[in-house]
């Protein structure tokens, strides 16, 4: 999906073939290992040949390719749509859902667009320069003879209003007898614009639709400004019966997808801002459910359709490398029965669609999903691939498969894990106690430094800090920046700062958006934050990231794990020995022994990082809490 900063919400500032054998570290992330691309293998149905891949897997059919659905045909191609965008930098013509088709889930070809602008669904608004309609993430599979298209229609007829930022939105559904066409428009909604007051609708975005063991069809959709929900679908899956179920909790999840997986359902679900450019944050966690319509439950156990401190397990998460914002997927399974995910993502050097106005470059790509103890992980948890992978196993033949010089084009040395981030899994190392303070006392320790005199108080062994009316994030106020930080001098090389903060936000309230944890700060333009913070009804904890971008500030954020009232947040930070990079990586837990990973932010080579403590974000009322920091410690690795 691509929201317009009109429209971007608040506080959402996240065998056969002999494959590599993933050696496990201390904390189930592989070390970093070469492997050699495996021979073909020949079954009784054909010949099974490897291939190899480097993201994106859509640098053949344009520069972005966002919301990608795949799927396969019954003629064993596979099919790929995206979001209504320009394919290229440069263009300023929109493709209405573009299609690709591949026969090995690796080279993709254009195939056409499933609409044009002047055969746009009837009641989708196009009447004035306001009121331009957009389709966006699409869903597509064949059910009863036919191929039908669900899709998002950013703006329709009929409301009652005339504001162009009324997002009277509403999901869309088209059949065909191919799966590239052509499509023929259901002429109404399937899930018309949900109104909650005049010029205000709830989110009917990312429509997901799935078939229950018991042969019913429910379609799940949604997005943060109302949450997930589901419903039944008629035989002709063009109208809902019954009422709509919430799934998934509004101001947390979006795009939608659910997949099938040993007795469990698994609901994958992005979360934080879909398109800030270089400092995008969005990534999927997961729940899973024995019942299709929920309850879905995190690794933790924690509901993801409840407020507070709502559930979700990050499944894919940005690791450090160029991919930022990776959401949004689709999924597929090759030949051999091994599980991809497909999503979006965003080179955080080159974010930006150039000759359009803002619109985020988000091209596809793929990865390896691994299961492991009952739960997916992406290349056994190492993330999005930037180095030559491995990749799905098809059948040589029609309509299927490469062949095998194909398979091995580029060489057959491939890079099986490019993963910096899995010695951050490794623990917090050893003390620093120099560098450390146990707020033991009536003050301080030495080595603080207090930005603009922070009101902290130290007693009885923790540290007392009110959440500020003010934030780090953003323009300096007039005279100067208001927020106050505590900041501490890190050791030379790698290290690991942690804190356990107590904090009670409340359960339902509105805090908007108080919030503390632990900061790894260069200036007050450029930092990266850990904390515990209150969006909406949800409380959840948001590694975020500010820095300078084209002459303006740039800030968003990822979703880590669930907090708890007391919350144990940590910051690993290495530095990439091929860039001089400083590679930041969060951790959070609710006990102090189970620890959740998150995604990596950067800060530039030769960067100047202090580390330490913040309380802020308050917006005037309800009054603010009280943060309760019991340590700050820094180890070393």
């Amino acid at each position: 999906m691509q929201l317009p900063g009109k429209y971007q919400h608040n506080g959402v500032r996240t065998g056969l073939v002999a494959l590599a054998v993933l050696a496990a570290g201390a904390a189930g992330v592989p070390a970093a290992a070469a492997t050699t691309a495996a021979p073909a293998a020949t079954s009784r149905t054909g010949t099974l040949v490897p291939t190899t891949y480097r993201n994106p897997v859509s640098r053949t059919v344009g520069d972005t390719y966002a919301d990608p659905d795949v799927v396969r045909g019954r003629d064993g191609w596979w099919y790929a749509y995206a979001t209504s965008d320009p394919l290229h930098s440069g263009e300023t013509t929109r493709h209405y859902i573009p299609m690709s088709r591949s026969r090995d889930l690796v080279h993709w070809t254009y195939a056409g667009d499933a609409f044009s602008a002047a055969k746009l669904p009837s009641w989708a608004d196009t009447t004035t320069p306001d009121h331009t309609a957009s389709l966006w993430a699409p869903d597509v599979h064949y059910v009863d003879g036919q191929w039908r298209m669900y899709y998002v229609v950013t703006e329709t007829r009929g409301t009652p209003t005339t504001d162009a930022e009324v997002n009277d939105n509403a999901i869309g559904m088209a059949t065909a007898p191919t799966p590239l066409g052509p499509w023929t428009d259901s002429w109404a909604p399937v899930v018309g614009p949900r109104r909650v007051s005049a010029n205000n609708y709830l989110w009917t975005f990312d429509p997901d639709v799935v078939r229950d063991v018991d042969g019913s069809e429910h379609i799940f959709y949604g997005s943060y400004y109302g949450g997930i929900f589901e419903q039944t679908l008629d035989r002709s899956g063009r109208h809902v019966a019954g009422d709509e179920k919430r799934i998934a909790i509004d101001n947390k999840f979006e795009g939608t997808y659910i997949k099938r997986k040993g007795g469990y359902w698994y609901l994958f679900a992005s979360t934080a801002n879909c398109c800030a450019g270089p400092t995008t944050g969005y990534s999927v966690e997961v729940g899973r459910s024995r019942s299709l319509t929920g309850p879905y439950v995190d690794k933790e156990g924690l509901r993801l359709d409840v407020g507070g401190e709502t559930g979700g397990t990050p499944v894919l998460y940005q690791n450090g490398n160029r991919w930022i914002c990776t959401g949004h997927n689709s999924m597929a399974t090759d030949d051999l029965g091994q599980d991809w995910i497909f999503y979006h993502a965003i080179d955080r050097n080159n974010p930006y669609l150039t000759g359009t106005d803002g619109i985020n470059r988000r091209p596809m790509l793929t990865d390896r999903i691994d299961w492991v103890n009952g739960w997916p992980v992406v290349r056994h948890g190492c993330g999005p691939s930037d180095s030559r992978q491995l990749g799905p196993v098809v059948k040589r033949g029609k309509g299927s498969g490469t062949t095998t010089a194909a398979a091995r084009k580029g060489g057959t040395s491939v890079t099986r894990f490019d993963c910096l981030e899995a010695l951050a899994s490794i623990g917090p190392g050893r003390l620093d106690a120099a560098a450390s303070d146990d707020f033991n006392g009536s003050s301080l320790k030495p080595g603080w430094t207090q930005l603009r005199s922070p009101a902290v108080s130290v007693t009885g062994g923790h540290l007392d800090w009110t959440v500020e009316n003010t934030d780090l994030v953003g323009p300096s106020e007039p005279g100067g920046e208001t927020a106050g930080v505590l900041l501490r001098r890190p050791p030379a090389g790698n290290w690991t700062v942690e804190t356990k903060l107590t904090l009670d936000l409340g359960t339902d309230e509105i805090r908007n958006y108080q919030g503390a944890g632990l900061v790894a700060y260069v200036n007050d333009d450029l930092f990266t934050r850990l904390s515990k913070v209150a969006i909406w009804n949800t409380r959840q904890t948001e590694f975020g990231k500010e820095m300078p971008y084209a002459g303006r500030l740039s800030y968003g954020g990822t979703i880590v794990g669930p907090p708890a009232l007391t919350t144990w947040l940590r910051i690993v930070h290495r530095i990439n020995p091929a860039t001089g990079e400083h590679v930041l990586t969060p951790f959070t837990s609710r006990d102090g022994h189970t620890w959740t990973r998150g995604d990596s932010w950067t800060l530039p080579a030769g960067s100047d990082i202090n580390v330490g403590l913040v309380s802020q974000g308050g917006q005037g009322a309800p009054p603010p809490a009280t943060a309760s920091f019991d340590y700050l410690h820094v180890y070393r690795p």
